[in-house]
């Protein structure tokens, strides 16, 4: 029988509809866990696959993610078989005279995120992983994890990592220097925007780390803390205020935006929602926040997101190791099961017992001021146009950043050549070419801002071209506008949406002169250059470059820039396959006046957040 790769993963079949079925969810995606617990407990270790820390750090992170999930579900009442081996892991791996050791924090170190975990278990279930240990095992663990918070953490959201530490070692009552704690939590202050916003350090990034990391551990010390009422009160009312514009980072059906870096947590990007559920926060009507967790779990259930053997794989939709970061080891995606976190809630809170309602979206576009993106919501999808974050310190940061849009439906694409040129996806994106071979992308901005719904930067992909982009949106299509400054002749390759494509090609696409479609099965994807006279191309990318699908089509329009000044005006649609669908494509949208966005911005244009520190190299 031909192998299904849908279903080896955990969730498939689950009908995700209730709190039993969460539960059950859980149980399915630990298990295929126990056969890689190493004899002593201490380690997890799932494939040869290596990330930038080391071997025992790597095998920690497999065993700790898991406690996101199976903790919760313990503090909820419900049956973990295995909390015996986590107590027997506990004590081995903080022994420093035992094999299975997890090595001496020295500095910064990978082994501060996964003892967030351990410290948040020890929180919330003493009795289960600290009260049975002997006083060597305790003496042991509490030496470890004060040893380990007594180090400068990464200046972003691993400053909440001491601090769920700390919950737990005053929980167990360990005593511990508190003016590191309070010293963290003013640093995290530091980071908050505003509207509910926070950035992750003082860079320009503002991504799914907000939610998923910011606002989750947030909403943790919300819950758990003692004596600091003024703070929980803050965590409490930004998080009211950031549920409110980051539902627009969800689709109708589940998906969120794929965007920035991390991606391979997944269904970590729920995780703001039981979040909420969590800290006893209805920051929206319980259906609504009740009906985005589960929508986005079911999301996952038809992606062949794991291994033949139920083990959750590096990757997006599919395994892909090309999209992943270089501190992404093979256990690390089981920060998924962050989003397990309500279990720890009874079974009559009202965020179970609420009927689920549709999400909440907006027939007109979003404008995000701090992340620096337009949302518009079309059908089974979230659009994001997007100026003003960079990311230079991951793996395809420009591509996980730096695009003009970006989608829940169509993921976007990471290059895997930068010598190919002409087989480059660039979805998304204006590359320029000066040799055939080499190109350049927007991987950062000088100026970005926005006005009502539209975005505008000014960037450079080499320092003597400057390139003028806008981005509107134009009901189901968006329109981007540029205007090129260059001292010599360039090639350009501007790209619109990724969709996938079948075997032996199966699907219809037109390549002419002023425009590209690809037609699949389920989607339709257009690229049309407003008055000009680009050559269409349907382009068969390379495979594994997308996140959502392994082998795409992106209609592409590619022509030569000649020295001086150049306007492309280029419209973009991607829908899901039928009549709604052919008939935007029929009505592509009018170029827009320069002169007109010119003076908008001139006169309401402001500052996207994200640019507002300096460039980091």
């Amino acid at each position: 029988m031909t192998y299904d790769p849908v279903s080896a993963n955990p969730l498939h079949g689950n009908p995700l509809k209730s709190r039993a079925d969460v539960e059950n969810a859980l149980h399915d995606l630990f298990n295929p866990l126990l056969p890689f617990f190493s004899d002593g407990g201490a380690r997890v270790r799932l494939d040869a696959a290596g990330a930038h820390f080391d071997r025992a750090a790597a095998d920690l992170e497999g065993f700790a993610r898991p406690l996101w999930g199976v903790t919760p579900l313990a503090a909820g009442g419900g049956s973990f078989e295995h909390w015996e081996l986590y107590r027997r892991g506990l004590a081995n791996g903080t022994d420093p005279e035992h094999p299975e050791y997890w090595g001496t924090v020295n500095s910064t170190d990978q082994r501060m995120v996964e003892l967030a975990a351990i410290g948040f278990t020890m929180r919330m279930v003493p009795q289960l992983v600290w009260e049975p240990l002997d006083e060597k095992a305790k003496a042991n663990l509490a030496t470890y994890l004060k040893h380990a918070r007594s180090f400068d953490y990464a200046d972003n959201n691993w400053k909440f990592f001491r601090i769920l530490v700390d919950l737990g070692l005053e929980e167990c009552g360990v005593a511990f220097d508190r003016s590191l704690t309070e010293k963290y939590l003013e640093e995290l202050d530091g980071f908050y925007l505003g509207d509910g916003w926070y950035r992750d350090g003082n860079i320009r990034r503002i991504d799914h780390y907000i939610p998923f990391a910011m606002h989750f551990y947030g909403l943790i010390y919300a819950r758990l803390a003692r004596g600091d009422e003024a703070r929980v009160a803050a965590y409490k009312e930004r998080a009211q205020l950031f549920a409110r514009d980051i539902r627009h980072w969800f689709d109708e059906d589940g998906g969120t935006l794929a965007f920035g870096r991390s991606l391979t947590y997944r269904f970590a990007c729920g995780g703001f929602w039981g979040a909420l559920a969590f800290a006893d926060l209805e920051a929206l009507p319980w259906g609504e926040i009740k009906g985005q967790f589960m929508r986005h779990l079911r999301w996952w259930a038809d992606k062949p997101i794991a291994n033949r053997d139920g083990i959750l794989s590096i990757g997006y939709g599919y395994p892909d190791l090309f999209m992943s970061e270089s501190y992404n080891s093979a256990g690390s995606p089981y920060w998924a099961l962050k989003a397990f976190l309500p279990l720890a809630l009874p079974a009559d809170h009202p965020f179970w017992t609420a009927e689920e309602t549709p999400a909440v979206t907006s027939k007109k576009p979003v404008p995000l001021k701090h992340p620096g993106m337009v949302m518009m919501h079309t059908k089974g999808n979230v659009v994001a146009l997007s100026s003003g974050q960079q990311n230079w310190q991951m793996r395809h940061g420009t591509e996980k950043y730096a695009k003009f849009v970006y989608s829940s439906r169509y993921g976007f694409s990471v290059e895997v050549d930068e010598r190919a040129y002409h087989q480059g996806a660039f979805d998304g994106a204006l590359a320029f070419s000066d040799d055939g071979r080499h190109y350049r992308v927007r991987e950062t901005n000088e100026v970005a801002k926005i006005a009502e719904s539209t975005l505008f930067s000014r960037w450079k992909p080499w320092a003597d071209v400057v390139v003028e982009t806008w981005l509107i949106p134009a009901n189901g299509w968006h329109v981007r506008a540029h205007r090129i400054v260059t001292p010599r002749a360039l090639h350009a390759t501007e790209g619109g949406f990724a969709i996938g494509r079948a075997d032996a090609s199966a699907d219809s696409c037109i390549d002419e002169s002023g425009r590209a479609v690809a037609r699949s099965q389920t989607d339709v994807s257009a690229i049309v250059d407003l008055g000009g006279t680009r050559e269409g191309r349907a382009h068969r990318a390379l495979p594994n470059t997308n996140l959502i699908v392994s082998k795409t089509i992106v209609p592409q329009l590619r022509g030569d820039i000649a020295a001086g000044t150049t306007v492309l005006m280029t419209a973009v649609m991607a829908l899901p396959a039928g009549a709604e669908a052919e008939a935007l494509l029929a009505r592509p949208p009018a170029p827009p006046d320069l002169a007109a966005l010119e003076a908008l911005f001139a006169r309401e244009g402001v500052d996207v957040s994200a640019i507002m520190v300096p460039e980091r190299f």
